[in-house]
């Protein structure tokens, strides 16, 4: 059969993700031909998506009739297409709905809404949560048919596809909306032709009713019993929120840290990775852990901060603004003590000599106004005065050791070996006199 590379762009020979080569067979003649996908199921198990999505797609994109028996795992395409142009087709369905948009592997899954009608794509590589936007007809074929869904199982049809239904058309008790529906099909889209597993035995029928309560309350209970490792898998809807409401979450979290004195550096961090506002953060944390005490709280909570502003300078910038807003709030004490503080804060190497450069090379009103800044400016100059002085007699430092070191390719030009044997045979000569001296002397 072989193997083929998922993403197909991916050129090397030990990409770790691997998919069967697609196999296609034509059955039929005339208008009855057809394709089918004899390793469809196998394909879409290593791709981790129901069969029926890719055959779909092929329906889709080929204006054919698509047909699925589970039973069987038979998946059909109507018309006579070549497995190579199929394969080609697969590539662009893995290209929209298996490949994560920010890393490219395929280690995604699929998280329906059928309330709101959206599709969200999470990554398991990286950590990418997002809508999956798109025009294309299989997001409709998708959102009646979530992946969630044993199709197999439920033996229905995918498009009309309730047992309810199927029962009172059975019975004869159809209205004329539900007659019209079932007798003409869709114009945007071919309809599927569905071989349905066998009808479950009468003493399964109490089983027919079992569901899963999905209301508020029931998730809220649920989400009670996890670990506080699994809630920071869950997935949540916050980051369809604005970013001041996402910011007002980590603030109640970090808030409500301080009011039960357990401050957990790392599940902060994790939260304000998830709510995608983590160089932004050191503003709410230098709001709610700082006052006129800022020299004692800073040290004690030091490796928190570090874990927002290490090597982060967007994030360093926004604490200096929340530290601007501390000594606004606290002007009378802090003011005057704002050189000792940007030490206080270099020296624990929270805040870096290039980020507080870049801040005392302007004035800005963005945290507060542009008098107060320019009057914390003028106070941190002695600071920033000897953090220039620093960085030059630094740089005057690294210059000296450069002409130490400096290698200079015109020597390879010089006769060296000439001067060599010319200087070195005088002194041999020298020395074999002074030995024979030495010699009659003894």
């Amino acid at each position: 059969m072989g193997t083929v590379n998922v993403n197909r762009n991916v050129s090397d020979a030990f990409y770790r993700y691997k998919m069967p080569r697609l196999m296609a067979k034509v059955e039929g003649k005339g208008n009855g031909i057809k394709t089918v996908i004899v390793n469809m199921a196998d394909v879409a198990k290593a791709l981790g998506r129901p069969a029926t999505y890719p055959t779909k797609y092929f329906g889709c994109e080929l204006g054919a009739q698509t047909q699925f028996d589970f039973k069987n795992d038979r998946f059909i395409v109507n018309g006579s297409h070549e497995a190579s142009k199929l394969q080609d087709l697969l590539d662009g369905f893995i290209r929209k709905f298996v490949l994560c948009p920010e890393c490219d592997n395929p280690e995604t899954d699929l998280n329906v809404s059928t309330k709101r009608n959206i599709i969200n794509q999470s990554c398991k590589a990286c950590g990418y949560h997002g809508l999956i936007e798109s025009n294309h007809k299989l997001i409709t074929f998708i959102l009646k048919n979530p992946p969630t869904v044993n199709h197999a199982i439920q033996g229905a049809s995918l498009t009309e596809g309730k047992r309810q239904k199927r029962l009172k058309k059975q019975n004869g008790d159809v209205t004329n909306g539900d007659m019209n529906r079932s007798s003409s099909p869709k114009s945007d889209e071919e309809p599927d032709i569905i071989v349905e597993a066998p009808e479950k035995r009468a003493d399964d029928e109490d089983d027919a009713d079992w569901v899963v309560d999905c209301s508020e309350e029931a998730v809220r209970a649920r989400l009670q019993d996890l670990t506080e490792g699994a809630k920071g898998l869950t997935i949540t809807d916050d980051l369809e929120k604005t970013e001041a409401e996402r910011i007002d979450i980590f603030y109640n979290a970090v808030k409500k840290g301080l009011e039960d004195n357990k401050l957990d550096a790392k599940e902060l961090v994790s939260l304000a990775d998830r709510l995608e506002i983590k160089s932004k953060a050191p503003v709410v944390l230098a709001e709610l852990l700082f006052d006129d005490k800022i020299h004692v709280q800073m040290k004690k909570h030091r490796v928190l901060l570090l874990r927002f502003t290490h090597e982060n300078t967007k994030a360093q910038k926004y604490l200096l603004g929340g530290i601007e807003q501390v000594i606004g709030l606290n002007k009378d004490t802090l003011l005057p003590k704002v050189s000792a503080i940007l030490k206080l804060f270099y020296d624990n190497d929270i805040l870096e000599e290039k980020v507080l450069l870049e801040w005392g090379s302007h004035v800005s009103k963005k945290f507060v106004s542009k008098e107060l800044s320019q009057e914390i400016h003028n106070q941190a100059e002695p600071f920033l005065k000897w953090l220039k002085e620093a960085e030059e007699e630094e740089s005057d430092t690294d210059s000296e050791d450069d002409l130490e070191i400096e290698y200079n390719d015109r020597a390879k030009a010089s006769p060296l070996k000439e001067q060599a044997k010319t200087v070195l045979k005088p002194a041999v000569h020298e020395s074999d006199d002074e030995n024979d001296v030495d010699i009659d002397a003894i």
